[in-house]
Formats: C-alpha cells, structure tokens, sequence
C-alpha cells in the first residue's frame, strides 16, 4: 500500500532469467513507468508512462530486460504484480527514477489535482544514475533480452 507520492523503482532483475511482470492497480491510481534499460537498444534509455488505476482498470505487460517504476497518485494505493520468475534478491537491482538523463516527467499532483510531495525508500534515493548502473555491467543487452525472450518460445 502506497500514499499519494510515494515513488518506488527503476527496478529490474539480471537477466537471465530477469523477470517479466503483469502489473495492475487495484485502488487507487500510479503513473506505471517502463524504461528500456537494454543497452544497444534503439530506444535505450528512453521511457513510456500510463496511468493505472481503479476505475479503468488496465494493465501493463513489461517483458525481461526492462526496467519499472512507478508514483501512486492517491493515498492507499494498491499494485498488484503477476511476475514470471520469483523473486531473488541478489538479482535484483535499481536505477534512480530521477536520474536527470532519463527525463522521467514525475507528477507534481495526485490523482484529483492537489500537490504531493516525493516520498523515496532509502534504496531507491541511493540507486546509481544509468550509466553508472551500465558501468557496473549490470544491465542487460538488447540481444541478450531478445535471445532470452526466443529461447522462451521455443
């Protein structure tokens, strides 16, 4: 459960396996983020957001080797994730969602419009920038996540 402000992520797990996600928002409202954190990507480092919410109730499929972040929009927000592989902490790694680089247009109102504060985990305020998180070799490549994500298929 999340209050109004509350920022949580760039998230991701190493790949293989990484980790696919079905996230939904079962009350309240989130700005869902995904960044495309696969190095040699065309679209690396570039991000996409939509709000999910109770009322219309969609959902968001992220598929391995991508990142995700998400800012409830209301007080006792709830998200639900459906997640591929379980989870492993030592696997587990962030990148900071206001890194200037990405450019993540972060609401600055909730859900009816009123002013919210940015509420961050320790973790999250301490995760590196993205390159920094390249540096570190952490991040999957576009063609790793694209072979993993066949090896899947067959």
């Amino acid at each position: 459960m999340s209050s109004a402000g509350t920022l949580r992520g760039i998230h991701f797990a190493q790949l293989p396996p990484s980790q696919a996600k079905w996230v939904t928002c079962l009350l309240g409202a989130v700005l869902d983020v995904v960044v495309d954190i696969r190095v040699g990507s065309p679209t690396f480092g570039e991000w996409e957001g939509v709000q999910l919410d109770d009322e219309k109730r969609r959902a968001l499929y992220l598929a391995e080797g991508l990142g995700h972040a998400f800012m409830a929009l209301e007080d006792n927000t709830v998200v639900s994730y459906l997640c591929s592989t379980p989870y492993a902490p030592g696997r587990e790694h962030g990148v900071d969602p206001l890194d200037p680089a990405l450019g993540i247009d972060w609401p600055a109102t909730d859900r009816e419009g009123r002013p919210v504060q940015l509420v961050l985990s320790d973790r999250d305020r301490a995760a590196p920038s993205l390159a920094e998180t390249e540096q570190a070799g952490l991040l999957p490549s576009y063609d790793e996540a694209l072979a993993y994500v066949a090896s899947l298929r067959a």
